[in-house]
């Protein structure tokens, strides 16, 4: 419980950090600036639903301007990266889609179908490694809380990206009736292909890894490098935020990158940002 609360510690120092407040050249803040940056991811969240004013102040049910569609629209394209060119294709099409007055469509923090991607360095056996760790929310008594739902290693995927054998690799059926007798061969002989001998689909486990690796020491952790947040929930869209630090309005959590894609493709998408194969 302990390690939990410490890396929910670090996580929230890091967006803090990556959020640091826009200064203008007389030293004063840019109040335009300010305002203009989006400088956390739940206020990312409130801007993207329309659930704060211009001035930063939030909204509230209860309010009239809370959620209405021409604040919406000011907010949201803005929350784009205005560098990346690529974006300019599906960014209306894509706001007009969320902000439709007959079926709008939000970002909810404590929905499903979003995760975050949190890049890392690790020491692995003495020798500095880069590490991504993938986290989603889940409920928990009394709130919600942060959890490890994959990870990706470089050094975990050489493991498993053998050679194909030059011959075909098998248990003989009879095996059963010698008691697998010929096991003392393949451990022996064969063990760095020890995954040729799986079942057809199999796929290695690297979340088992990681932690395997690091109770035992071999995998001890350094420091966070990068974040960002990957989203599933607009229908038939896919949209990914980053933290951009750089002079000018368009600062903070910003869409960085953005796919339209039927909801029967998004599975295959998911396990490719996971590194699943």
């Amino acid at each position: 419980m302990c390690k939990f609360f410490l890396f929910a510690i670090v996580f929230i120092t890091l967006l803090e950090n990556t959020s640091a407040q826009i200064i203008s050249n007389n030293g004063q803040e840019d109040e335009t600036t300010l305002y203009a940056s989006t400088k956390q991811v739940n206020q990312f969240i409130r801007r993207f639903n329309g659930e704060e004013d211009l001035h930063g102040v939030r909204l509230y049910p209860k309010d009239k301007k809370y959620r209405d569609p021409s604040l919406r629209k000011s907010y949201l394209i803005n929350l784009f990266d205005s560098e990346n060119s690529n974006l300019k294709a599906q960014k209306d099409e894509f706001i007009t889609c969320v902000n439709s007055s007959g079926k709008p469509q939000f970002f909810d923090f404590y929905g499903e179908n979003w995760l975050a991607e949190v890049s890392s360095k690790f020491l692995y056996n003495g020798k500095e490694q880069d590490v991504v760790m993938f986290f989603k929310l889940e409920k928990e008594t009394g709130g919600y809380k942060w959890s490890f739902a994959n990870v990706y290693a470089s050094f975990f995927e050489q493991e498993f990206n053998t050679s194909p054998p030059t011959e075909t690799k098998f248990i003989h059926p009879m095996s059963h009736e010698i008691d697998f007798m010929s096991l003392d061969k393949i451990f022996e002989f064969n063990h760095k292909q020890i995954e040729h001998y799986a079942y057809k689909n199999f796929a290695p486990d690297y979340l088992s890894l990681f932690f395997h690796e690091v109770k035992k020491g071999n995998l001890v952790y350094q420091s966070v490098t990068d974040v960002k947040f990957h989203n599933f929930q607009i229908e038939n869209w896919y949209f990914e935020m980053q933290y951009f630090n750089r002079k000018g309005d368009n600062t903070g959590w910003l869409i960085s990158n953005l796919i339209k894609i039927p909801e029967k493709d998004k599975a295959s998408l998911i396990k490719s940002i996971n590194h699943e194969n």
